[in-house]
């Protein structure tokens, strides 16, 4: 094994680790729960920097799985999903998960120039992106390589915490919406 797999692996681990605090913060940020006031402003804060860095190391994870030399996975197979080789189901996951960072990194820098509605559709595609990414740290990692293993497992289930406690929360006018639902309609 190379030096370069040494780094695709710690970059992809540090890539999870960040992309699970992200999605997490996300979390905070939206639905029933979500904060008010300056916290709000804090938390999307550190939300944008931390996804900032899950980029940078995405972007290394990637660049390094290409480059070593210890396996064969090409540009294509990074970008287009299945199309590789090597573990082709494993890198196609991760090819995937990677597409969708994208999608959602573009459409960010986009926000201002593109509707909201199309902007929470493909940052909600993040529900899939993570698992995704999740199941392909997992299928890649080793069995001699615990550590790496245990941390994929611990962010999802931190992050499936997160998304059952989003999802738990109830609209502060809820009563009310139901209300109106049974209301009969003329």
């Amino acid at each position: 094994m190379t030096f370069l797999w040494y780094v695709s692996r710690a970059t992809g681990v540090i890539s999870i680790v960040l992309m699970t605090t992200v999605m997490v913060l996300g979390m905070f940020l939206s639905g029933a729960r979500r904060s008010v006031g300056s916290r709000t402003t804090i938390v999307q804060s550190v939300h944008r920097s931390l996804a900032l860095g899950m980029l940078v190391f995405l972007v290394l994870h990637i660049a390094t799985a290409i480059i070593d030399t210890y396996v064969h996975i090409n540009v294509v197979a990074a970008v287009l999903p299945f199309a590789s080789s090597y573990r082709r189901f494993a890198v196609g996951l991760g090819a995937l998960g990677a597409d969708i960072v994208a999608a959602v990194v573009v459409t960010s820098l986009l926000r201002r120039r593109i509707s909201e509605r199309v902007w929470r559709l493909v940052h909600r595609s993040s529900f899939v992106m993570w698992p995704l990414t999740l199941w392909h740290g997992i299928s890649m990692s080793t069995g001699n390589e615990p550590l790496l293993r245990f941390t994929t497992i611990g962010c999802g289930v931190i992050g499936t915490a997160a998304v059952l406690w989003r999802l738990a929360g109830t609209h502060h006018d809820s009563a009310r919406r139901r209300e109106v639902l049974r209301q009969e309609w003329t």
